[in-house]
């Protein structure tokens, strides 16, 4: 019996399917795939441009440190948290129907002023404003 030897040759691996079915997958995502543009807002923040301060009586002004530190009209509050800040309002606020004036630093944490208005709104006090800078700074 005579058995075939076999050929030495290697297989050889067509590549260009593999490249025609790549170029296909990169023009199909190409056509589909949408490029969005990331865009910065344009914000002009508003600037006060009051007259002289009016003698308000019911006046409770919180001011926020950088640091995150409070102070309820002009009184160092002790600590830094909800309940420490609605015990300091509580004794500040004459009435239920006074104004708050939160006045943050420009570096203040959003949370140190969420704070402030998650004590006021505790207290129940519902007449809130920030203090903003003058206008004559343009």
């Amino acid at each position: 019996m005579k058995f075939r030897t076999r050929s030495s040759e290697e297989p050889e691996i067509n590549l260009i399917p593999f490249i025609d079915v790549l170029l296909v997958i990169l023009i199909f995502l190409m056509l589909t795939t949408t490029y969005s543009k990331f865009t910065e807002l344009q914000l002009t923040l508003p600037a006060a441009n009051a007259d002289a301060a009016k003698d308000r009586p019911h006046e409770v002004i919180i001011a926020i440190a950088a640091d995150g530190r409070y102070a309820v009209n002009q009184e160092q509050v002790e600590g830094r948290g909800v309940a420490a800040l609605t015990a300091a309002i509580r004794a500040a606020a004459p009435d239920k129907d006074s104004t708050v004036i939160i006045s943050a630093d420009a570096q203040t944490t959003q949370q140190a002023v969420i704070t402030a208005l998650e004590a006021a709104r505790r207290e129940g006090l519902v007449h809130i404003t920030f203090a903003a800078q003058s206008g004559s700074d343009e």
